[in-house]
Formats: C-alpha cells, structure tokens, sequence
C-alpha cells in the first residue's frame, strides 16, 4: 500500500533530484534479480527523491508484462521503505492500465505514464488515454510529454480538473513557447520535471520555466556528482554548473552521441566503469564498444567523478 498521498508525493518528488535506475541482465540476458536489488539499494542510499522503475533507462520498453510487474514489485520491496518508488507503465491504454493496476497493488507510490505505443494521436484520445489509466489507480500519476503523445496546455489542465490523482508533467521535447504554455494554464496544481536526454544539459534553462527537478540516468554510476549538480542548479549557480557541464557532462555527451541508443547503453558502460557491472543492453540496443567504454572509463576518471571520490582528490 501507498505510504504517500498524491498530493504528499508531488510535494516531495519536486524538490529532489529524481532517477530511472537500470535493470540489470545475466549472461542470457534474463533479468538479473539479486543484481537488481544490488543496484536499488546502493541507489537508495544516497538521497534521491524517486526512483522509477522499469523506464527508459530501465529497458522497460524491452521487458514482458511478468518482468515489468516483477521489476516494479522488486524495486517496491528493495527501496520502498526509504525512497518513494514509481513505476513506468506504457503501451496500449488495456496495457497501460493492467500495468498501473498491477505497480499500485505492488505497493507504488505513483506511475510515470509513456506515450502510446507506435499510433498517432490528437488531443482527444490522449485525454482519454490518460482518463482511463488515472481512473484505474488512486495513486499519483506523471504524464510524459514525448514522442506521439505531446499534451496541449488546455488538455493537461482538463486532466488535473478531473483527476486529483494526477499530479505531474514531465517533457521531453523542450519547446519553450509549449512549456511556457502548459505552466501559465496549470501553474502550481503540477509539478514540472525535466526527461531530455542527459537531461542536467537543460536543468538551469528549464528551472526558469518552473521545471524544479529532472530525472537524472547519470545519477546510476556517478551519484553523488549528480546530486551536486542538482544542488547547483537549484542554487541558480551558473559559474559551478557551467564548470560541471564542461568537465563532464558535455564530453559525456559526445561519447554518448556516437551511436544511436547509446543514451542508455552508456549508462551500463558507466556501472562497468566504476566496479558495478549490471551486464549487457537487449536488442535493439547494442553495449559501448571497447574503445567508446575505455573512452567513458577515463573520462570518469579524469573528470574526478567517481563515485565517493571527489573532484579535488582525483586531481590532487
């Protein structure tokens, strides 16, 4: 059972930096259990806001109904006690709200819902979409502002009309004018976070457009820089977020640009990196090759980024 109210879990999952852990495979690419609850404790232990399982960082495009129900119900048990837990629930709308059903009864303190799955739609069926799956749980619901299903200023503001239970709009697209938008229409009825890819690239900008926190997939393999970042940002401090893009979020991002779907592969190769393998990407993703992962291994290590290794030490 939720151990937070709708309302309770947008208060706290605004002002805290946010993460999508990874779902760790074995060798046959079969999803790792005693690895995962590995990872969701060491996550939970630094501080983050929420964690959401089963996103896009989380593969949760690439597991079964049995794996994303398991993947949820495992993170519920591992973190649930000391960090609010969200579950990612896509596909079609039966889809989405069998899954949402399924995360609440694991004990989910609220759900990240993804664009329907490969149809175009206009604004009436993503209202009716989102209608169906928040109808269906009584626990906090996020929209994710994204590919097919992008959400007019006035649809969001009809959903949070009807719906308590519906608590936040997170975007990755990045159309100022569209957020401004969205904002001026709902203002602080929402919470607003922030999904571009590597998304500390836009946190300073978008925290003026009332985007109080993001969802950080580097936060995976190097925490405690991205907690720092975080801070910096809310801290409105330009000089040390500027100093952090430079020595490694920006040359991060020309690694991970290489190849296509490297935005989560590259964050597997950086658990490698540290000392804390959760095995391989499935296909349609492909690993860092050898030299991209000895590329990402020295940037960390030059950068000073380590985790429980700070920038001073590492360049003294």
């Amino acid at each position: 059972m939720a151990q937070y109210t709708p309302s309770e879990l947008a208060t706290t999952l605004k002002d805290g930096l946010l993460s999508f852990p990874v779902t760790p495979f074995d060798a046959d690419l079969a999803l790792d259990e005693a690895k995962y609850r590995e990872h969701l404790a060491w996550q939970a232990s630094f501080g983050v806001a929420g964690l959401f399982a089963a996103g896009g960082t989380g593969e949760g495009f690439s597991l079964t109904q049995p794996e994303l129900e398991r993947t949820v119900a495992i993170a519920v048990e591992e973190a649930g006690s000391i960090v609010p837990v969200l579950a990612s629930v896509g596909g079609s709308t039966a889809q989405a709200v069998a899954s949402a059903r399924a995360a609440e009864a694991a004990g989910a303190e609220g759900l990240l819902l993804l664009p329907p799955y490969l149809t175009e739609c206009d604004q009436a069926g993503l209202a009716a979409h989102v209608d169906a799956v928040t109808s269906a749980v009584g626990i906090g619901v996020i929209v994710y502002n994204r590919a097919n299903a992008r959400y007019a200023a006035q649809t969001v503001a009809g959903l949070a009309e009807r719906h308590g239970n519906f608590i936040g709009f997170k975007d990755g697209v990045g159309d100022i004018e569209h957020l401004t938008k969205v904002y001026a229409a709902n203002g602080d009825r929402l919470f607003y976070l922030g999904g571009l890819p590597t998304a500390e690239t836009f946190a300073l900008p978008l925290l003026q457009l009332g985007m109080s926190t993001y969802s950080s997939a580097m936060y995976n393999f190097v925490p405690e820089f991205a907690l720092e970042f975080y801070r910096d940002v809310r801290n409105q401090d330009r000089d040390a977020v500027t100093e952090k893009l430079n020595r490694f979020v920006l040359p991060y991002i020309d690694i991970r640009d290489r190849i296509k779907g490297y935005g989560v592969s590259i964050v597997k190769g950086g658990l490698k990196a540290v000392g804390r393998d959760v095995g391989s990407v499935r296909p349609p993703l492909q690993d860092l090759s050898e030299q991209d992962l000895a590329d990402l291994a020295d940037l960390i290590s030059r950068a000073g980024v380590s985790p429980n290794v700070s920038a001073a030490a590492a360049r003294a």
